[in-house]
């Protein structure tokens, strides 16, 4: 959530079409983004782009549940994708954020990196979607995840 491995993959990537996914402001505490300025501008510096947005699987499902109790759809399938890991979670999730973004094309395959909150631990080959599309996504590979047990 600082942006550090953000600003590693920016290194590594520089002159790929890199996205950066930077969850939402205020998402711990009203007007506070967690992200390290320092990080951002290394990023931005290395020609990554960094995307502030909702969590698609999550946003205004957790709302209704926080209000009114019962679990949500999009709660089911994030909970679902973490049986294989929170990486790969966010792997489908910010891929269908990049996507309803356009800062990718739905269908044209990409690698997606994600984590767990402290960095990056999964990686995947897919076909993203529209989030509204979510089950024409096509996960091709999962490049690496860890041991969950």
């Amino acid at each position: 959530y600082t942006g550090y491995a953000g600003v590693l993959a920016s290194e590594i990537f520089k002159g790929y079409n890199l996205v950066v996914s930077a969850g939402m402001m205020g998402f711990t505490e009203p007007n506070v983004h967690r992200m390290v300025d320092e990080n951002k501008e290394k990023m931005e510096a290395n020609g990554a782009k960094i995307f502030y947005h909702l969590h698609a699987f999550g946003g205004l499902g957790r709302a209704v549940k926080q209000r009114f109790g019962p679990i949500q759809v999009d709660e089911i399938i994030a909970n679902v994708l973490r049986l294989f890991s929170q990486g790969v979670k966010v792997c489908l999730e910010i891929s269908c954020m990049a996507c309803d973004a356009g800062l990718i094309k739905a269908g044209e395959p990409v690698i997606a990196i994600g984590g767990s909150g402290g960095g990056a631990d999964s990686a995947t080959v897919l076909l993203p979607s529209n989030t509204h599309r979510f089950f024409d996504t096509k996960v091709l590979e999962v490049i690496c995840k860890p041991r969950v047990g």
